[in-house]
C-alpha cells in the first residue's frame, strides 16, 4: 500500500465509538506512514484523544445541526483524503463522504437482511461468535487489508488524568476495587438491581465502585453496602476509564463502559441479553449469557420483551453465576 491519508467516521454511540478505536492501529499497522483523520461527536471526542495512531480528530457538535455540518465538511474538504471509511453509515456521514470529492471511499454494510432474519425469525448468519470490533473492521479488506484485531490498549489516558482522577476519588486504591456498571441504554438490558444487591453480599470483603449516569437514580439501592462507593453521576467520561483503568476488573451489562474496558486491555465480565450486537471482542472479557430461543429481541435491546418470564434473559443468570466468574477471572 503507498502512503494514505484517511478519514474515519464514527459519531456514537460511547460503545460503537470505543470499538471503533481500533480501526486507526489496524490501519497503521498495514503502513505506518498513513496519515489518519477521525471525525466524532464533541461530546465523545475526548475517548479519541492521545491516540497515537489518530493526527486530528474532528469534532461535531450535535447541537450545532446541520450548519455545522456544513461548516465542518468545508473543513475537510481542505484536508485532501486519499480515503474514506464511513464507520456509521448514517444520514450525517452519508453527507459527508458524498460532500468530499475525489477519495476512494468505503462504507461499513448495514447489513439490513441478515439483520431482518435474526430479529425476526432467529436465524443467524452472522460469523460467529459476533465480534462488534471484527463488524466494524473487516469491510476494510476491500482495501486489501487482511482482518486483524490489534492488541489493547486502544483507548490511551494520559498520565494527567490519570493522576486527577486518583486524586480525586481513590488516593492510594490503585488496583483493590472493582467497578460495578448497572446501566443501560434500556432497561431491558440492565441485570435487575436485586441482583447487584446480591452479588454485593456474596463479596463482602471485596471493594466495588458504582459507575453511572447523573439519570440513573435506580443505583441510590447499593448505597446502603459499607463495601461501595457510589460514584454514579459525579465522573467524567474520561474519569469513568481512568478509573476502570485502575480497577481490578469490572462487572458490566451491554453498555459503553464494557468496551472502554476492553479497550483498556482490563479485565471484565459481560452480562449479556436482549440485544444481539454488543458482545466483545478480546480474551479477557468473560460473557454470561442463557441460550434462549426468544433471544435477540430486538437490535438495541428496547424490546419489547416477549419472553412469558420478563427478562429471562438476564434474571436468569444468578448473582452466585456472577461471583464463580469473579473469583475465577482474577
Amino acid at each position: 500500500m503507498s502512503a494514505m491519508k484517511i478519514l474515519i467516521i464514527r459519531f456514537s454511540s460511547i460503545g460503537d465509538l470505543t470499538q471503533a478505536l481500533s480501526i486507526p492501529a489496524f490501519l497503521k499497522a498495514a503502513n505506518t506512514k498513513t496519515e489518519i483523520h477521525f471525525v466524532t461527536r464533541k461530546d465523545l471526542a475526548e475517548l479519541a484523544e492521545n491516540n497515537p495512531n489518530i493526527q486530528k480528530v474532528w469534532k461535531l457538535d450535535k447541537l450545532s445541526g446541520y450548519s455545522g455540518l456544513f461548516k465542518l465538511i468545508q473543513q475537510l474538504q481542505k484536508e485532501n483524503f486519499t480515503h474514506i471509511y464511513d464507520a456509521h453509515n448514517n444520514l450525517r456521514s452519508f453527507i459527508i463522504r458524498k460532500l468530499i470529492w475525489g477519495p476512494k471511499k468505503l462504507v461499513r454494510p448495514m447489513y439490513r437482511w441478515k439483520r431482518f432474519l435474526l430479529l425476526q425469525f432467529h436465524i443467524n448468519l452472522f460469523e460467529q461468535p459476533f465480534s462488534g470490533q471484527r463488524d466494524l473492521i473487516q469491510p476494510l479488506e476491500k482495501w486489501n487489508l487482511k482482518f486483524k484485531l490489534p492488541d489493547a490498549p486502544q483507548i490511551f489516558l494520559s498520565l494527567e488524568n490519570l493522576n486527577e482522577t486518583q486524586n480525586l476519588f481513590f488516593e492510594n486504591r490503585l488496583n483493590t476495587f472493582y467497578v460495578l456498571a448497572p446501566s443501560a441504554a434500556y432497561e431491558l438490558k440492565r441485570w435487575p438491581i436485586s441482583h447487584w444487591q446480591k452479588l454485593i453480599e456474596l463479596n463482602p470483603e471485596k471493594k466495588f465502585v458504582v459507575l453511572a449516569g447523573p439519570e440513573d437514580f435506580f443505583t441510590e439501592h447499593l448505597n446502603a453496602f459499607k463495601n461501595v462507593t457510589n460514584l454514579t453521576g459525579k465522573t467524567t467520561l474520561l474519569q469513568s476509564a481512568a478509573i476502570i483503568q485502575m480497577a481490578k476488573a469490572i462487572i458490566s451489562n451491554d453498555t459503553g463502559l464494557l468496551h472502554i474496558a476492553e479497550q483498556l486491555g482490563k479485565p471484565a465480565i459481560a452480562l449479556m441479553g436482549p440485544a444481539p450486537f454488543g458482545f466483545p471482542s478480546r480474551p479477557t472479557t468473560l460473557i454470561l449469557e442463557k441460550k434462549l430461543k426468544c433471544r435477540p429481541c430486538s437490535k438495541h435491546g428496547q424490546g419489547p420483551c416477549v419472553n412469558p418470564v420478563f427478562q429471562d434473559c438476564l434474571r436468569s443468570i444468578t448473582a452466585e453465576d456472577v461471583s464463580k466468574k469473579l473469583q475465577a477471572l482474577v
